[in-house]
């Protein structure tokens, strides 16, 4: 029997995890990817070098790949069409995909199946900003591109009329949102195959600093257990409701009623492995890298529970220290049980070029060993 190959678009750090998660059981990968230097196009072995905005491209990839997926959603959905009536297996497909890359389909589809989101239009120039503002609480008001955007950008916090004509400047539409007072940001992550079967992970917290994922814990301290079942379930539902194969994370606000009670409203929505998953590459029994391949391909879907009771993930961010590799000596013989996963980037300051993982049953010890691990490979941190 012949193996399957899985043809992913995208050589970014998602693609290089994914194609690990498939290598213990025997799945082939192939790769589109900008250029040679880029992540996953280091490791995998059937590399192709082209642009996936092009369709040409596109088919001539497509040849011999048993089903087509992703680590970013910026293939033009018309392209994606036309893969299928090919007769190539896309996962997910486009129907799904769009909503996870034009904001307004996504919210649009949100508000028609009932699913809580910030009060929200689109808005046409800075004096529609200004009445969407009036409309409710007032300024300040969150500004998004609809399509493009990703790790804060394409996203303004506007603060009046003045500041809000930026956003315009692109020439694609611009969402305005309601800006939440939130508690804290959460994560619900679930896969699910082409056959209906779906899982979901626990609950997860995730902390942002300029923007930017910088830390995730697993699951989300002190939340409600009906709150985190109510979270599950809509990230299910969603999954369902939108015809998503494979991983879908659905980037969550916690909020606080009037009563008192918490909430939940939806921030954004990723149709791949995501940021917020990435804890359970040895927090959890099968990561969502695996379940992705799992799902891609309809095969069986794994137990996405916990291994222990907290795992920490913090972003690895390039600083204006180059040499991370020297810094193993010390962060692995600290703490022995650190796993430290890097990208394969150049360094640049800001730049995600790796995360690490810790694990235990004391969440303010796995929290500072997590932070110190991070900490000292960027450079910030030298003892």
């Amino acid at each position: 029997m012949t193996f399957p190959v899985v043809g992913m678009v995208g050589g970014g750090q998602l693609a290089r995890m994914t194609h690990e998660a498939g290598i213990p059981l025997g799945i082939r990968f192939k790769l589109l990817s900008d250029t040679p230097q880029d992540s996953a196009a280091q490791v995998v072995g059937d590399v192709v070098i082209g642009d996936y905005r092009d369709l040409d491209t596109l088919r001539a990839f497509a040849q011999g790949c048993d089903v087509i997926t992703f680590d970013h959603e910026h293939v033009p959905t018309e392209h994606l069409r036309a893969l299928e009536a090919d007769g190539i297996p896309v996962r997910p497909g486009p129907d799904a995909l769009q909503h996870a890359q034009d904001k307004g389909v996504m919210r649009a589809r949100l508000d028609a199946i009932g699913v809580p989101c910030p009060r929200h239009r689109i808005v046409v120039d800075p004096d529609d900003v200004a009445a969407f503002a009036a409309e409710g609480e007032g300024f300040p008001v969150i500004l998004k591109t609809v399509r493009g955007g990703y790790d804060g950008k394409g996203v303004w916090v506007v603060r009046s009329v003045e500041d809000a004509a930026e956003p315009f400047r692109a020439g694609v539409p611009v969402l305005a949102e309601e800006k939440v007072d939130f508690v804290r940001e959460l994560a619900a992550n679930v896969v699910r195959s082409p056959h209906g079967q779906a899982v979901a992970y626990p609950v997860v917290e995730s902390r942002q600093v300029n923007g930017v994922c910088d830390t995730v814990i697993a699951p989300a301290p002190d939340l409600d257990a009906a709150l985190a079942l109510k979270a599950e379930e809509l990230a299910l539902t969603i999954a369902k409701e939108l015809d998503v194969t494979g991983h879908l994370a659905v980037e969550l606000f916690q909020t606080l009623n009037d009563d008192g009670s918490s909430g939940v409203l939806v921030n954004e929505l990723a149709m791949r492995p995501h940021n917020s998953g990435h804890w359970s590459q040895d927090g959890a029994i099968t990561s969502q890298f695996a379940n992705h391949v799992r799902a891609v391909l309809d095969l069986p879907l794994g137990d996405p529970r916990p291994r222990a009771r907290w795992t920490v993930m913090v972003n690895v961010l390039g600083g204006d220290y180059p040499d991370m590799y020297s810094a193993y000596l010390h962060c692995m013989a600290r703490d022995p049980q650190l796993k430290i996963h890097m990208y394969g980037k150049d360094v640049k300051p800001g730049r995600k070029v790796g995360h690490v993982n810790t694990y235990g049953d004391d969440l303010d010890d796995v929290l500072e060993r997590a932070r110190h691990a991070a900490g000292y490979l960027r450079g910030t941190i030298t003892e």
